[in-house]
């Protein structure tokens, strides 16, 4: 069977997600696991940037801060409905994604992602710093949670949990159907060689700038699902150290392929959750074994799954082989019309 591959593997895993909250002991599991979802659509996005498009990316959690202050505040301080804040986050955040990507994306490389990495410590000060618009250092509370349809609602853990999941879902798809196109394939030629790409006719600044701002509406989106799943805001938010999580998953499950950052995103929160009776110490069981991961598993989980089946393919390849040559050798050579064997 192939796990990562085909729909019996995506189906397992959909099932898997749909039957959690029968499982799950109480409400804090699914909590745990809806933020795991949030986190996980997220990082899809980083990774079609960074792992399909070659250019990483040290603002996204900042743009995913983005989304969910764009909700908060509109939701919050000028009572928006819920869904039209969610669809103005998508927009806000695609608006200035394309932005800061016109700008960022002339540059490649180390300084492409240390200018990105800038862009998203100013939007932390900016976040911080500016009281009147985010409410600063004293968080924004109160946000009211996804309004429901007729008889649906999104007030209980379960509920939450289905509505973070059929966005999981929905986004896993729409990468799915973007990464196995055309365009697709134009970015991962773009990672691989930005020259050949360039021989090839590829605008690279069009292409570079679109992975952008894909990417980041993917963020925007999981941000404004935050916004509406925790209720409260706070700058935290916009750290630095929620991207470097995001390519902690992406290392892990296994960074460039489509189901990686999606297994990454969903087994290191419960790892460090189980780790948690270590409290402050948890992280020094947690760095070495990430340590451990990177070395031993560089392409991370999926990618060694596709390295044994490779290495698989290669052996029943070459042993059909070898049995069609001793197959051929022992077969009569046909005669010829001369009448000689």
């Amino acid at each position: 069977m192939k796990l990562f591959e085909g729909k019996t593997g995506w189906t397992l895993l959909f099932a898997l997600g749909l039957a959690f909250p029968f499982a799950a002991s109480n409400d804090y599991m699914l909590t745990v696991m809806s933020t795991a979802y949030i986190f996980a659509l997220a990082t899809v996005g980083l990774n079609l940037i960074t792992g399909y498009t070659g250019q990483f990316n040290l603002a996204h959690g900042s743009f995913m801060a983005l989304g969910a202050y764009t909700v908060g505040i509109l939701t919050v301080d000028h009572q928006v409905p819920f869904w039209l804040a969610f669809v103005a986050a998508g927009v806000v955040v695609a608006a200035f994604g394309a932005l800061v990507g016109l700008v960022s994306l002339r540059l490649r490389g180390h300084y492409f992602s240390i200018f990105t990495l800038c862009v998203g410590y100013i939007m932390f000060l900016v976040i911080e710093k500016w009281d009147s618009l985010t409410h600063g250092v004293t968080d924004i509370i109160g946000i009211p949670a996804p309004s429901g349809f007729g008889l649906v609602s999104f007030e209980t853990p379960r509920a939450l949990y289905y509505l973070t999941f059929a966005f999981l879902v929905l986004g896993v798809w729409l990468m799915h159907r973007i990464v196995n196109s055309l365009l697709g394939r134009t970015f991962m030629a773009i990672r691989n060689s930005d020259g050949l790409a360039q021989s090839l006719g590829i605008n690279l600044m069009r292409n570079k700038v679109l992975a952008f701002v894909l990417s980041v509406i993917y963020a925007g989106l999981a941000g404004g699902l935050y916004a509406g799943a925790v209720r409260f805001l706070g700058p935290d938010l916009a750290g630095v150290e929620h991207t470097f999580d995001m390519t902690m998953y992406m290392l892990v499950g296994g960074i460039g392929t489509l189901a990686g950052p999606l297994l990454g995103a969903l087994l290191v929160p419960w790892l460090t959750q189980y780790l948690q009776f270590l409290q402050e110490y948890r992280f020094v069981v947690f760095g070495p074994i990430l340590i451990l991961l990177v070395i031993f598993l560089p392409n991370g989980i999926v990618g060694l799954y596709h390295a044994r089946q490779h290495k698989r393919a290669g052996r029943a390849a070459a042993s059909n082989g070898g049995a069609n040559a001793a197959q051929n050798s022992r077969a009569p050579r046909a005669s010829h019309g001369d009448g000689h064997a």
